[in-house]
């Protein structure tokens, strides 16, 4: 298991991480043998959560795992942290990906994300943005606040989005 995290973390931290990732794998393996599909699991440690992904050869295999935008992997995610925290008694923020899904839909992001502070930057007027899950928002936000702009969110499950706002005015 590599970590991409800061040398100095907390070493306790990191190895209940690494258990939670360790328990995520025994799931999501149990999980592949009940659906008859063929994967392997990565551990990992980003952005100081256990990062879990299932990958194929083919990869094409897994998009049951998937579904339609991510639904399934959504669905998958939540289902896996609550057996992380059924065995370690803590609450689970591991984000999981299955066949590079969230690390293609980052990409797509990330695009989507720098084309509206470019267009709110030319505007001066702030942009609402297609609803969006979490995670999606999550990019963005991360996105438009290394940009130097604002952005929050707005509305109710599952139609809320993202708003992209000009940089505040300085005092």
């Amino acid at each position: 298991m590599s970590t991409q995290t800061p040398v100095d973390q907390d070493p306790d931290r990191t190895a209940r991480l690494e258990e939670e990732g360790e328990v995520a794998a025994d799931y999501l393996e149990e999980l592949l043998d009940i659906a008859d599909l063929d994967g392997d699991i990565d551990l990992d440690i980003r952005h100081d959560r256990a990062a879990v992904e299932v990958v194929a050869e083919e990869q094409n295999s897994l998009s049951v795992l998937v579904g339609r935008d991510g639904e399934v992997l959504e669905a998958l995610q939540e289902l896996t942290r609550l057996a992380v925290q059924a065995r370690t008694g803590e609450r689970s923020r591991l984000m999981l990906d299955v066949a590079g899904f969230r690390a293609t839909r980052r990409s797509e992001l990330t695009a989507l994300a720098e084309r509206a502070v470019a267009q709110v930057r030319e505007s001066g007027e702030e942009l609402e943005l297609e609803p969006l899950n979490a995670f999606e928002r999550k990019v963005v936000h991360d996105v438009v606040a290394e940009s130097g702009l604002v952005s929050d969110s707005r509305g109710v499950e599952p139609e809320r989005y993202v708003v992209v706002q000009p940089a505040p005015a300085a005092e």
